[in-house]
């Protein structure tokens, strides 16, 4: 029996890896004989380079980066094979690098994820795939443009100063000082959010609260990147602020995809297509999936529905494993996962349950008595 595992990551708790190995432990004890197979996957957030690194045989590499607030910071990305570097916003520009009272986008800035892609350039990277979920952001990318040589500048000619606020400033853009390598590289986008970069549906309004806006911070910000959209068209005429996918990461998004020529993609759709995953999964009996907690986004296209639709193809079962699951959960069925489980074995805290050895227990014992009851009705 040939089980493939393709688990993304239950957030805070369990790696992808950890998560895979976890339920490859199980079923093994239920079926000693079982052939499992691990394959991290991630949706272009947190778990993307450690998928991408562990799925195609590439290494870490570190770099000394910007923090959101500018402190320099030790921080991972991945070097893969063909000159490429697979690069998480998160882990330069994150949220979860920011103490609940340090959180403000009207001064946050991407100027770490711009360092991330200088240093790789360094190693001799010329393609890149960076997953932009998780940020702490709403510069619209401009932190970024300035770590690669763009001149983001006031009436005065000088660098406008970081976050939101620094954007109100901005008066032109210049690409005098750009790093020349990077005309020869190119970029793909890992990124599930189609916001456009201003409006009702864009950035400000509908992510900055939850990295520390206040209601009077969203139309101040967003009139700040509709002027930055407005100085980018001098220099990008076909730029628009409202292509889908703008706002992605407080609007570097937009930076990427008009600076930099980056494509945007779906992110699982991304990590399914670099790691092969359809051809493990082709001949698999059985596919194991999962994540932190199922709901109706996960429904909506994240990275377990994303690894049924390949299942589907082939009539492959898909079982789910998941630390918890919220209201409209039950829409995955419709999506090709066959019956999902929660983990959760113990009346405990959030916190106990999130604990790593607790979650990996917990995990590979639910995944054996699945099995076990899996053994019993093909006996």
């Amino acid at each position: 029996m040939k089980i493939v595992i393709a688990m993304d990551s239950f957030k805070g708790s369990l790696s992808s890896v950890q998560a895979g190995n976890a339920a490859a432990e199980g079923i093994k004890r239920a079926i000693p004989d079982a052939e499992t197979v691990v394959l991290p996957i991630a949706d272009g957030g947190e778990g993307t380079v450690e998928a991408l690194v562990s799925g195609l045989g590439g290494e870490f590499a570190e770099a000394k980066v910007s923090d959101p607030i500018g402190r320099k910071i030790t921080a991972r990305y991945g070097l893969l094979p063909g000159a490429a570097a697979v690069i998480e916003t998160a882990a330069a520009s994150g949220l979860t690098l920011l103490s609940p009272s340090e959180r403000d986008p009207m001064v946050t800035t991407t100027y770490g994820t711009g360092e991330f892609i200088l240093d790789a350039v360094k190693r001799g990277c010329r393609r890149f795939i960076i997953g932009i979920g998780g940020s702490a952001t709403n510069d619209g990318g401009a932190g970024c443009l300035q770590a690669l040589g763009f001149g983001l500048l006031d009436m005065d000619g000088r660098q406008i100063g970081p976050g939101a606020k620094g954007l109100s400033r901005l008066s032109k853009v210049t690409a005098d000082a750009v790093i020349p390598e990077l005309r020869e590289c190119s970029f793909q986008v890992a990124s599930d959010v189609t916001n456009p970069l201003c409006g009702d549906s864009g950035c400000s309004a509908v992510f900055s609260p939850q990295k520390g806006a206040s209601a009077g911070d969203i139309p101040f910000m967003d009139g700040c990147l509709r002027n930055f959209a407005e100085v980018t068209r001098t220099i990008a005429p076909d730029s628009s602020p409202d292509t889908p996918g703008a706002g992605a990461a407080g609007g570097l998004g937009f930076a990427l995809m008009n600076y930099l020529k980056a494509e945007l993609t779906s992110g699982i759709e991304l990590i399914i297509r670099e790691t092969r995953l359809e051809e493990h999964i082709r001949n698999a009996d059985a596919v194991i999936t999962g994540e932190g907690c199922l709901d109706g986004q996960t429904a909506m296209g994240k990275a377990p529905v994303g690894v049924a639709g390949i299942a589907e193809k082939y009539g492959i079962p898909v079982i789910a494993f998941c630390g918890g699951v919220r209201k409209g959960a039950e829409l995955c069925i419709e999506k090709g996962i066959g019956a999902f489980f929660p983990t959760l074995r113990n009346i405990c805290t959030l916190e106990q349950a999130m604990e790593n050895s607790n979650a990996r227990s917990a995990l590979a014992d639910s995944a054996e008595q699945v099995f076990r009851c899996i053994r019993m009705f093909k006996a």
